[in-house]
């Protein structure tokens, strides 16, 4: 194949491709806020180096949930698709439970008590 120049992805770009692949998971924290936050890129950190990338992600887990299960699932899940959309290797994703959120339905049921 013939070299016809360089590829360059911006960290934004890993970055919004994290966050996307962070929100398919169910038990992550999908309010307004939050997912501002995440997707807005605040919630995510990359740093590449030797042409891996390193993802630091803060994310909020609903309560109940097994906390290890959902983390290992958007480590899988972003790992998966930084890899195949970006063609980057990705060398570590750290999850970082930032907050728990209590379910909408939850809170309206304790006040109507």
């Amino acid at each position: 194949m013939e070299n016809l120049g360089q590829i360059k992805i911006s960290n934004d770009v890993i970055q919004t491709i994290a966050g996307f692949a962070a929100m398919e998971i169910e038990g992550i924290d999908k309010t307004t806020s939050f997912t501002d936050k995440l997707l807005g890129n605040h919630g995510i950190e990359v740093k590449i180096d030797s042409d891996k990338a390193v993802i630091d992600v803060n994310l909020s887990v609903m309560y109940g949930e097994v906390i290890p299960e959902i983390c290992y699932k958007v480590q899988e899940n972003i790992i998966n698709a930084v890899e195949t959309m970006a063609g980057l290797k990705v060398a570590q994703v750290n999850v970082h439970v930032a907050s728990v959120e209590v379910k909408k339905e939850r809170e309206k049921k304790d006040n109507e008590k």
